[in-house]
C-alpha cells in the first residue's frame, strides 16, 4: 500500500507542472479569444471601416524573473535581472516575463519582440526615486539632437509585446514633478516646502530642486540663442527633464491589458509611432494637482482600441495627439481607425481630447458609452496656428458626465497651454484673420449624439479662427445642465438637433461672427434670460426651427453690426 501511495504521489506531482502549463495556455487562450470578440463587437459599431488586427499572442513559455536574481524587498535594484528574464525571453523566441506578487524596485525596463510582460496579483513595479538611475540618452534610437531621460519602461521598433496582469507600475513622480501653490491646502503647501526641494522665487511653485526649476528657463535661452544645446547642456538640465512612464514607440502589436499605472513623472501610457494597439481595462491614477499628468496618450498611432478604462490624472484623461509620422509609418493622418469605448474619467483636464499639436491630422475616431465625472472639460477639442492640422470625421455616441469645472464640450483653436480655468478666462490672441497654411487649425465633420451632462460652467464653446472656422458640427440629442449656455464663435455649419440646454445665467445660445447655425426642436426652461443673442458682421444663415421663442423673457437679441435677415425663424 505505502509502495503504491509513493507511486501514486510520484505520478501526480510529476504531471501537476504539466497540467497547470496546459491550464494556464488554454486560460490565456481564452482570454485571447474574449479579446477578440469584444474588438469584433466595438467595431461593429463604429461608423467606419475599422481594419482587423491580430491580438498579440505568446508561445507557452514562462520567464520568472527571480530566477534571473530579481529580489521582493523594495531595497534590491533589480534592473539587470528583470531586463535579464526579458531577454532571455526574446531570445527564445518569446514567452511570458512572470512578475510575481512583491515590491520589485528598478530602473528602466525595456520590453522587446514578442514578450508578454505579465505582473501578478500582488507585484508592484516600484520605479526608483533616483533620478539618475535613468540615464540622458539621445531618444530611443540614439540618434537624436535632443538628450531625453530613460523612460521607466519602454520598447522601440518592437512587435507584438504585452504589458498584462493586474499589477501596479509606480513611477515615483513626486521626484520628478513640480507642484502649484494654487493647487494645494495650505496645509499640504506647508508640508511639501518643509521636506526639502526648492520653492520659486515668487512663491507659487514647489520644485523638486533648484536645477530643475532653472531647466526650462535655460532651454528657452539656448533655443532663443540660436545654439544647437549640446549633451553637456541637457546634462546641466538633467534634473528638468521628465521621462514619461511608459512609451512604446514604433511598435506593431501592442495589448495592455488590466494593469494598474500611477504616479508617473509626466505622461503615463504613451504609445507613439505605433500601429495595431488595444489597451484594455488599464487603471491609470495620478494626483488631480499633477502637472502634465496625461492618463492615455496616443501620439500618431493607428488601428487603436481603448476601453474598460479607469484614470483619475491631473491632466487630460484620454488625448490623442497626431504630431508627426515616423519614417516607418505610411503617409496619411497620424492618428486614424481609433476606437475609445466604456471608459470613466476623473479629475482630468479633459475626458476625452485631441490636440494641442494636431498637424498629423486625425481621421475615423469613435467615442461612445464613457463617463466623466468631475474633469475640467468633458470633450475637449484644442489646437492654435502653428501647431494645426486636419482633424476629422469624429464620432461621439453616448457620454455620461456630472460636475464638470468650465465646458462640457470644447473647441479651442485658441489654445495657449495653460490650465482650462485659465484658458477660459483668457481673451483671444486675435481676431484678424491670418494667413492659412498647414499648420492652420482645421477641425471638421464631428458627430456628437446621446450627451447627457449634469452640471457645467457653460454648455459648449467654440472659438474657432476668422481665416478657418470650425466647421459642419453636428449635435443630436444632447442634454447639458449648466452655469451658462452655448457660445459660438468662428463658427461654421453648427446643427443642434433635439437639444435641452438649461443654463442657469445669460442667453442659452451666444452666436458671434459665425454663419450656417441650426437650431432645430431645442428645448429651455421658461424663464430664461434669453434665448438667442447674435453679434458680428460676419453672423448669418441662422436658422431656427420648432423653438418655443415665447419661454424666454426675451427671444432674440441682435447687435447693431448683425446683417439684417441673418437670423431665419421657419414657419
Amino acid at each position: 500500500m505505502y509502495h503504491s501511495r509513493q507511486t501514486f504521489y510520484f505520478i501526480f506531482w510529476a504531471f501537476v507542472p504539466l497540467w497547470l502549463s496546459n491550464y494556464e495556455n488554454c486560460a490565456a487562450q481564452n482570454e485571447t479569444a474574449v479579446i477578440k470578440q469584444e474588438i469584433a463587437q466595438l467595431s461593429s459599431r463604429a461608423p467606419f471601416v475599422m481594419p482587423a488586427f491580430e491580438v498579440p499572442s505568446f508561445p507557452d513559455r514562462t520567464f520568472d524573473i527571480q530566477n534571473y536574481g530579481a529580489v521582493a524587498d523594495g531595497k534590491t535594484l533589480n534592473t539587470k535581472a528583470i531586463n535579464d528574464a526579458i531577454h532571455a525571453c526574446t531570445n527564445s523566441g518569446g514567452g511570458m516575463v512572470i512578475v510575481p506578487p512583491g515590491t520589485w524596485l528598478t530602473g528602466p525596463i525595456k520590453i522587446e519582440s514578442n514578450v508578454n510582460l505579465h505582473l501578478e496579483h500582488g507585484a508592484l513595479i516600484q520605479f526608483s526615486k533616483r533620478i539618475d538611475d535613468f540615464p540622458l540618452i539621445a531618444g530611443l534610437n540614439g540618434k537624436s539632437k535632443r538628450y531625453v531621460r530613460t523612460p521607466p519602461l519602454y520598447a522601440f521598433k518592437a512587435k507584438n509585446i504585452a504589458i498584462t496582469g493586474n499589477g501596479i507600475i509606480d513611477g515615483a513622480g513626486e521626484v520628478w514633478r513640480y507642484v502649484k501653490k494654487s493647487k494645494l491646502t495650505s496645509a499640504q503647501w506647508k508640508q511639501k516646502a518643509a521636506g526639502g526641494g526648492y520653492v520659486s522665487p515668487d512663491g507659487k511653485e514647489w520644485w523638486p530642486s533648484k536645477e530643475a526649476y532653472e531647466g526650462d528657463a535655460y532651454l528657452k535661452q539656448l533655443e532663443k540663442s540660436g545654439k544647437q544645446p549640446t549633451r553637456d547642456d541637457f546634462e546641466y538640465v538633467r534634473e528638468f527633464l521628465r521621462p514619461d512612464l511608459v512609451i512604446l514607440d514604433e511598435c506593431n502589436g501592442i495589448l495592455i491589458d488590466g494593469t494598474t499605472f500611477e504616479n508617473s513623472p509626466k505622461f503615463h501610457v504613451r504609445p507613439q509611432h505605433s500601429e495595431n494597439i488595444i489597451i484594455r481595462g488599464v487603471k491609470v491614477f495620478a494626483p488631480w494637482y499633477g502637472q502634465n499628468n496625461d492618463g492615455i496618450d496616443p501620439t500618431s498611432c493607428r488601428n487603436l482600441i481603448v476601453y474598460n478604462c479607469i484614470l483619475d490624472v491631473g491632466d487630460d484623461g484620454i488625448c490623442l495627439k497626431p504630431g508627426s509620422l515616423a519614417a516607418s509609418q505610411k503617409p496619411g493622418a497620424a492618428c486614424e481607425n481609433i476606437i475609445v469605448a466604456n471608459c470613466a474619467v476623473y479629475h482630468a483636464h479633459g475626458g476625452f481630447v485631441i490636440g494641442s499639436e494636431s498637424y498629423g491630422g486625425v481621421n475615423n475616431v469613435f467615442v461612445t458609452n464613457c463617463a466623466y465625472v468631475g474633469t475640467d472639460i468633458g470633450l475637449r477639442f484644442k489646437s492654435l496656428r502653428g501647431k494645426g492640422g486636419l482633424v476629422e470625421n469624429v464620432f461621439v455616441d453616448g457620454i455620461s458626465m456630472r460636475s464638470i469645472e468650465t465646458d462640457a464640450i470644447l473647441f479651442d483653436m485658441y489654445y495657449g497651454g495653460n490650465a482650462p480655468e485659465d484658458e477660459a478666462g483668457k481673451k483671444d490672441d486675435t481676431r484678424d484673420a491670418q494667413p492659412v497654411n498647414n499648420r492652420t487649425p482645421r477641425f471638421q465633420n464631428f458627430s456628437i449624439k446621446n450627451i447627457v451632462c449634469l452640471g457645467a460652467k457653460s454648455a459648449m464653446t467654440v472659438k474657432g479662427l476668422a481665416e478657418m472656422p470650425v466647421k459642419n458640427i453636428v449635435l443630436e440629442n444632447v442634454s447639458i445642465e449648466s452655469e451658462n449656455g452655448i457660445f459660438l464663435t468662428q463658427a461654421d455649419g453648427i446643427s443642434f438637433r433635439n437639444a435641452t440646454i438649461t443654463p442657469r445665467n445669460g442667453a442659452v445660445v451666444s452666436i458671434d461672427d459665425s454663419r450656417n447655425i441650426t437650431i432645430t426642436g431645442m428645448k429651455y426652461p421658461a424663464g430664461a434670460e434669453e434665448f438667442l443673442n447674435v453679434a458680428g458682421e460676419k453672423s448669418a444663415a441662422i436658422r431656427l426651427s420648432s423653438v418655443d421663442l415665447s419661454l424666454a423673457k426675451k427671444g432674440i437679441e441682435t447687435g447693431k453690426d448683425v446683417p439684417a435677415h441673418a437670423v431665419e425663424i421657419a414657419k
